[in-house]
């Protein structure tokens, strides 16, 4: 079976180039999927925008209504990193509504992957870090809400630690947050997950691969997941400019590999998210993308 993958062409809110945020990144890891035979017409979804029922079951109110609207006010969106206009806004509701449907087409068919999404610095009342709406949370919220899920494990695996994700589930007994992060990396006040590992500069393969390895059958242990959100991060590559780690590609392919098998090994959906990773060759990064979606399909 063809990898479900979730995408939509206004994921690029049409950044200029030497924007911090490299934008251009989404329809670029298209081009990659595409490259690489990974794209199926049947298998290819597209996103719609999370309705504001859904985006308030994570965010305060008022902060929903204000990037809807296009009003957040200037300090937030210093704090986000760029202004909330229309294609900000359209984006961030896309991309929340795509890593929905991303884990919903993981709970019909094992594995899902969505092109966008895994913007883990979004807390409850505001967006902070290039995120303006926390996807997984949302999502994981939505799944909750409608019986789809009782139990939920969010493994995030992105460079930065997931502040946003553990401020707005903390409370939530029925979703277990796990962040293996750099630990002298944005954002300088951490906000506890369930379980935080914290990775020295320059951590290279062997030891974020033995470290990841030794975790994860701790964390299947404790319940009984009805699925997995797994943000596969690709700023740990040494090459990244915001990253402070230093994995390879084949360190980037043997962590996705070891994630993903770990829980479709035990039947548990996963639904993956591509997170963060920083280059002005976004090409080359696209392609670090995309390792998330070759080593998924071969558990489609």
């Amino acid at each position: 079976m063809p990898l479900q993958i979730v995408h939509h062409p206004d994921y690029d809110a049409g950044f200029a180039v030497n924007h911090r945020f490299p934008m251009s990144k989404y329809p670029l890891l298209m081009e990659a999927l595409r490259a690489r035979g990974l794209v199926e017409p049947d298998a290819l979804n597209t996103a719609e925008p999370a309705p504001a029922a859904w985006l308030k079951l994570a965010h305060a109110a008022d902060y929903v209504d204000q990037v809807i609207n296009c009003s957040v006010p200037e300090k937030i969106e210093r704090e986000i990193g760029f202004p909330v206009g229309p294609r900000v806004s359209l984006r961030a509701q896309l991309a929340t509504g795509g890593t929905v449907l991303a884990a919903r087409l993981a709970m019909r068919h094992g594995i899902a992957c969505n092109t966008a999404g895994g913007s883990h610095h979004a807390r409850r009342a505001q967006g902070a870090g290039f995120c303006t709406f926390n996807d997984v949370a949302v999502a994981a919220l939505v799944l909750l809400a409608n019986g789809a899920a009782q139990n939920i494990l969010v493994v995030d695996l992105d460079v930065h630690q997931g502040d946003g994700t553990a401020d707005i589930l903390a409370d939530d007994p029925r979703v277990f947050t796990f962040s293996m992060h750099g630990d002298r990396n944005y954002p300088v006040r951490k906000i506890a997950s369930d379980l935080d590992v914290a990775l020295p500069d320059g951590t290279g393969d062997a030891a974020y691969i033995e470290g990841l390895a030794a975790i994860l059958p701790e964390l299947s242990s404790q319940k009984r997941w009805d699925i997995i959100f797994y943000n596969a991060g690709v700023d740990v590559h040494a090459e990244d400019r915001l990253g402070r780690l230093s994995l390879s590609d084949d360190g980037l392919r043997a962590r996705d590999e070891t994630v993903i098998s770990h829980f479709r090994r035990l039947g548990i959906p996963v639904c993956g998210v591509i997170g963060g990773g920083y280059s002005t060759d976004v090409p080359t990064l696209a392609a670090r993308h995309a390792i998330l979606f070759e080593v998924a399909a071969g558990y489609a």
